[in-house]
């Protein structure tokens, strides 16, 4: 789904903080920034990944994004321990801007309550609708 100049994926659900969320099982989700994100920030030179095995709140902050423009904090969309990070944007930041959705996922969060926390996102004509308000 394109959203002005946007990629808004349909089996994903989105944050008001700008991260998506693929649902991998019942328990495990994968976590990135969006395509908006992506290229607000545009060139993306580093990425501070969260610790592996810490239990992270909604809305946490899990790491951080830096661009040639700014650095900009990941929050946690949904409650859960981190289970593995894509150490692929150790030395390869720039996955995010190429593909926000595939290769330059960040993290994967297992989460003990992951169906009611999904509950409290956006779906992508949600997304879509929230971004459209947001850069009026």
């Amino acid at each position: 789904m394109e959203n002005n100049k946007y990629e808004i994926l349909e089996n994903l659900v989105y944050s008001k903080e700008h991260e998506w969320i693929k649902k991998i099982n019942s328990k495990i989700a994968l976590i990135g920034i969006t395509d908006y994100a992506a290229k607000i920030l545009n060139d993306i030179v580093y990425v501070e990944l969260p610790e592996l095995d810490k239990e992270y709140n909604v809305l946490e902050i899990l790491g951080s994004v830096e661009s040639i423009k700014a650095i900009s904090d990941i929050y946690s969309p949904l409650k859960g321990k981190i289970n593995k990070v894509n150490e692929k944007l150790i030395t390869n930041p720039e996955l995010i801007n190429i593909s926000p959705y595939s290769d330059g996922w960040i993290l994967e969060l297992e989460s003990d309550d992951l169906e009611k926390d999904l509950r409290d996102l956006m779906n992508n004509k949600q997304y879509s609708e929230y971004l459209n308000d947001t850069i009026k």
